[in-house]
C-alpha cells in the first residue's frame, strides 16, 4: 500500500517559532487555510481510499478540503499527534528547540532518550507504529490501496525516515518539511516501507511557503 503523509497546515506556533503540542493544539492561520485548499488540486492525480488525521485540530482543519473533494470523512486515529514537547512546550529559545530536536535525532541510536517532561523513542515510535499498523489493517484486502495521513512535522520526520529502508538520520536532518509538504512511502507493516517521495515544499507550491516563520520542527537542521 502507499502512505501519504501530509504535515498540517501552518498555525501561529509555526510562525512564533513555538513548541506546540498539546491537544488540541491552535487551528490554522490564514496561510494554513490557504495551503489546505491547495491540497485537493495537488493531488488530483492520486488515487486515495481514505483519510486519517490526528487528535489535534490543524490536522482535522487540513484535511477537511480534500476530505469535501474526495468524499470521504477523515477518521481520527489517537497515535498520529505530534511528539510531546513536555516541559519544553510553547518555548521558542534555542535551547528548547536545540534539546527537542536533538532527543529526536538522538532516537536513532538510543530509544530510551527523553524529551524532558515528554516522550522517549519508544513510547513515540510505539504508538505511532500501532496508529500505521491499524491502518495497514484496515486496508490489508487492497495491496494498491493508498490512504493520506495527516499529521505533523517532527512526527512524520522522525517516523518516516526510522523506518524507511532507504533513508537515514542525515536525510531527515538535511530535509525540511514545510506545512502541507508530503513523504510517500510505499510498503507494509511485515515487508517494511521504502520511501518513494519527500516534497519538503507545500503540496500547492513553494510560493505557499512562510520563508519568515522560524517553523522548528519543520526546518532542515543540519
Amino acid at each position: 500500500m502507499r502512505l501519504l503523509l501530509i504535515r498540517h497546515g501552518q498555525t501561529i506556533d509555526n510562525v512564533r517559532g513555538a513548541l506546540g503540542t498539546l491537544i488540541p493544539g491552535p487551528p490554522l492561520t490564514e496561510l494554513g487555510e490557504t495551503q489546505a485548499a491547495a491540497i485537493p488540486a495537488a493531488l488530483e492525480g492520486e488515487r486515495i481510499d481514505a483519510i486519517y488525521v490526528s487528535t489535534m485540530q490543524r490536522t482535522q482543519l487540513t484535511a477537511a478540503p480534500l476530505a469535501a473533494a474526495r468524499g470521504l470523512a477523515p477518521v481520527v486515529l489517537d497515535g498520529l499527534h505530534e511528539i510531546d514537547a513536555g516541559e519544553l512546550e510553547q518555548r521558542s529559545d534555542a535551547d528548547a528547540i536545540r534539546t527537542y530536536m536533538g532527543t529526536i535525532f538522538a532516537w536513532w541510536t538510543d530509544f530510551s532518550a527523553r524529551i524532558p517532561g515528554g516522550e522517549d523513542g519508544a513510547e513515540f515510535y510505539g504508538r505511532y507504529d500501532g496508529a500505521i499498523e491499524s491502518i495497514a489493517r484496515k486496508h490489508a484486502g487492497d495491496p494498491d490501496s493508498t490512504v493520506a495521513i495527516v499529521s505533523h512535522g517532527a512526527a512524520i520526520r522522525a517516523w518516516a525516515s526510522f523506518t524507511s529502508q532507504n533513508l537515514d538520520a542525515e536525510f531527515s536532518r538535511e530535509h525540511p518539511l514545510e506545512n502541507t509538504g508530503m513523504v510517500m512511502l510505499e510498503g507494509s507493516p511485515d515487508a517494511g516501507w521504502v520511501t518513494t517521495e519527500w516534497a519538503g515544499e507545500p503540496l500547492g507550491g513553494a510560493q505557499l511557503e512562510d520563508a519568515t516563520a522560524p517553523d522548528p520542527t519543520g526546518e532542515a537542521t543540519a
